[in-house]
């Protein structure tokens, strides 16, 4: 499997490239602010045609170059439908102005094909098969994509803005809710293996055995161990 993953935009974004291997299909995740040049880099260099762009929740640092992306290459964009508004106003879903010098350079709206996420979905695009698992308190509409283990490679989860290195998300923006944060976390996460990978929106990669075991606030949490 390949994954080509770089930090994009203002806020400093992992927008993620997921593929079977060089010279295939993939998918894209969460093409946040300023990511486009960065997509077009990576899928030049992997020789990669994306089938979709896929994203974690809707906040305007994970969804601003949705539009440009999706319609260079003429693919849907899937979202949760409590987080699609976030598309068309962004600022709606931070509570205040992000700005006008971060303004003029986002295209705000929705891609010509949306389709919306639900709990528990599977999605198979481009050969790879990723489980959708709704997991609200960073945004009403927050998701995460876990993809198995195969041959060679752990299970990855994408978590999004839900769990970080030693960290999760905040919840001080609206729709933000703390212990709905937490339940998603005891719910979602903590049921899966030790050697899982996350792959969240920002910061460096690590695994669930390492943040269950020094994350402060998964510290001491149980969930029963049960997959999606």
């Amino acid at each position: 499997m390949l994954i080509a993953g770089f930090p994009a935009g203002a806020w400093g974004t992992n927008c993620y490239l997921v593929a079977p291997a060089a010279g295939e299909e993939c998918v894209i995740i969460d093409p946040g602010h300023q990511a486009a040049a960065g997509v077009e880099e990576a899928l030049k260099k992997h020789r990669l045609k994306p089938v979709a762009v896929v994203l974690t929740h809707g906040h305007i640092d994970h969804v601003a170059s949705v539009v440009p992306v999706c319609g260079a290459h003429d693919v849907p964009a899937w979202i949760h439908p409590e987080d699609r508004f976030m598309m068309s106003d962004p600022e709606k879903a931070l509570g205040r102005s992000i700005g006008m010098p971060l303004m003029g350079e986002l295209t705000i709206g929705e891609p010509d094909d949306v389709k919306e996420l639900s709990d528990g979905a599977r999605l198979k695009l481009a050969g790879l098969e990723f489980g959708v698992a709704h997991a609200p308190g960073h945004t009403k509409g927050s998701v995460t994509f876990r993809m198995p283990e195969a041959a060679d490679v752990p299970q990855i989860l994408f978590s999004g803005d839900l769990l970080f290195a030693g960290s999760v998300g905040r919840t001080d923006l609206p729709g933000g809710d703390h212990a709905e944060l937490l339940e998603s976390l005891a719910r979602v996460c903590l049921p899966l293996d030790d050697s899982t990978v996350v792959l969240s929106g920002h910061g460096p990669q690590t695994t669930i055995g390492r943040e269950r075991a020094s994350n402060p606030f998964l510290n001491g949490m149980d969930a029963p161990r049960r997959g999606m």
